[in-house]
């Protein structure tokens, strides 16, 4: 059995299949991105071994766990057998302690090469944030709602462009409307885990473009060290005509149905007032889109300008235009990174 350090494992024979021996509860809260779930004990089960563990000591939690796992034995090792590619596979748990040894024992038992994590999941979450913290060479992309940012994003990656996409991460647009015609969000351990692999395929020290969000992205929270990165780097701000982003956001939301743009706008109540709330109700029931998304601008851009310069550190440059064309914006702010050298 060979133990290595995070970096090793994550980059070192990406082929090789990352199995995650924690127990099944453990795995649903987070998990390192494209790992296998083949827990030593169930919830249940763990959950018994850890209170033998605190309240009789060491040895009795042992003998517990021995007699749990030896009927398991065979048909976790076909198992593993199975998952293996060329007769390997990486194995971790919590902090590389007795669950991964013993099942990395186990599977080398019956034939296979196995590398562990060394410290475990624990160790892959602290050098994910330190890896967050260390981004030099991020700009944030910064602008009002119904800007097209997103849409900019993934110009840019078209064009060769390196980014991070929270929101697609997420699974939310990031403001109340933001979960419509969406699924669930993932928790939030697996959402900056997927996002952490994401940064693994880009090159730091290069310049990667990332939108402006709050800490949250709906229900999920970003690692804080990338929080404080973004608050830190160079910011280029698009600066579009209203109307414009209200013809754009009308086109994005209004093939939902309106009884959840109703509960969205409901959402926002105590912000925006009652009287408000009434009066963008009355327009969406009457089919005047463009009307209600006026009127909520209103309130989007009296928070967006309240708050834009509230963390962020560094002065922005301004990027104007009078059309909606992600492509077009992508050209532009490439050619005002370049000249700004960022």
């Amino acid at each position: 059995m060979r133990r290595v350090e995070v970096k090793d494992f994550l980059l070192t024979d990406k082929n090789i299949p990352i199995v995650d021996v924690r127990s099944p509860g453990e795995f649903l809260e987070g998990h390192i991105s494209g790992a296998i779930n083949l827990s030593l004990f169930s919830d249940d089960e763990r959950a018994k071994v850890g209170t033998t563990y605190k309240q009789v000591g060491k040895p009795e939690a042992i003998d517990l766990g021995l007699e749990i796992v030896g009927p398991k034995m065979t048909s976790m090792a076909q198992r593993a057998k199975s998952i293996a590619s060329e007769e390997k596979l990486k194995v971790h748990c919590w902090r590389g302690g007795m669950r991964s040894e013993k099942m990395a024992w186990l599977f080398e038992t019956v034939g296979l090469k196995v590398t562990v994590l060394y410290g475990g999941y624990k160790a892959y979450r602290l050098q994910l944030l330190d890896d967050f913290s260390n981004l030099e060479n991020l700009i944030v992309l910064q602008g009002p709602t119904g800007s097209g940012k997103t849409a900019v994003l993934q110009e840019l990656e078209k064009k060769g462009e390196q980014i991070l996409d929270l929101e697609k991460r997420a699974n939310h647009r990031g403001s109340a409307f933001g979960a419509i015609g969406l699924g669930s969000q993932p928790s939030t351990a697996q959402f900056q885990n997927n996002l952490y692999e994401d940064l693994l395929k880009l090159d730091i020290s290069k310049r990667i473009w990332i939108e402006s969000e709050s800490l949250s992205v709906g229900k999920v929270y970003l690692p804080e060290t990338l929080w404080k990165s973004m608050n830190n780097s160079k910011v280029i701000e698009i600066d579009i005509d209203k109307s414009i982003r209200a013809d754009r956001i009308v086109e994005e939301y209004g093939q939902f149905e309106m009884k959840f743009l109703a509960e969205s706008i409901e959402k926002i109540k105590n912000r925006f007032g009652g009287d408000r709330v009434k009066k963008a109700l009355e327009l969406l029931h009457s089919g005047q889109l463009k009307e209600v998304t006026m009127l909520l601008l209103d309130y989007y851009d009296k928070a967006y300008n309240f708050s834009k310069n509230k963390y962020k550190k560094k002065e922005r440059a301004i990027y104007s235009s009078s059309t909606d064309d992600p492509g077009g914006h992508a050209v532009r702010l490439i050619e005002i990174a370049d000249k700004l050298k960022i």
